[in-house]
């Protein structure tokens, strides 16, 4: 068990019958009554977000949450592939599972495979992934890096928004946080 007091954003926990990570917290003690935490969490099950508020030094059960390297094979239908690093076991997830993660999976690429008492619950991508752009319009002569932007198709079929200079087979570095923002060219 631990404390509500002791909350650590990417801390995950057990609060009714589901597990969550807790993507942000405050402390708050107003002037008349107890204090309180508000916090924001996801739950690793569904991808839901909720708002959830404690009362100041409830507690909650921490959750063992257990992070495997694991290297993304195929897509067969809709299961994929990942296969453990170290082991060479396959597991297989359906499509639903990993929908968002799949805009920025590509084969063999290595993720973190995130398990709760032999339950997978999904994967834990980086922060940010290279990808190659395989479609854009062409820059046009003159434009300028902190001029306009216009859609990119990556090669997982994600679209972003990207600078006029960028070109297809550019590589670029993309933020998986954010819903896939561009952050820059890769090197």
């Amino acid at each position: 068990m631990i404390s509500v007091n002791d909350f650590k954003t990417g801390l995950t926990i057990e609060v009714d019958n589901g597990i969550w990570r807790v993507l942000d917290f405050q402390h708050v003690k107003p002037g008349k009554g107890a204090a309180f935490v508000r916090s924001k969490l996801r739950n690793l099950r569904t991808g839901a977000i909720q708002e959830k508020t404690f009362r100041g030094g409830e507690k909650v059960a921490k959750a063992q949450i257990d992070n495997n390297k694991m290297q993304y094979l195929y897509a067969s239908g809709d299961q994929h592939v990942f296969m453990n690093t170290e082991t060479y076991d396959q597991i297989e997830l359906p499509e639903k599972q990993i929908e968002y993660e799949l805009k920025f999976l590509r084969e063999n690429m290595e993720v973190q495979i995130v398990m709760y008492q032999g339950e997978t619950l999904g994967v834990d991508l980086p922060n940010t992934v290279e990808l190659k752009v395989v479609a854009t319009d062409p820059g046009i002569r003159g434009d300028t890096s902190s001029g306009g932007s216009k859609p990119a198709t990556l090669e997982t079929g994600l679209v972003v928004n990207v600078p006029l200079f960028v070109n297809v087979d550019d590589t670029l570095v993309v933020n998986t946080t954010e819903g896939g923002s561009y952050v820059s060219r890769a090197q």
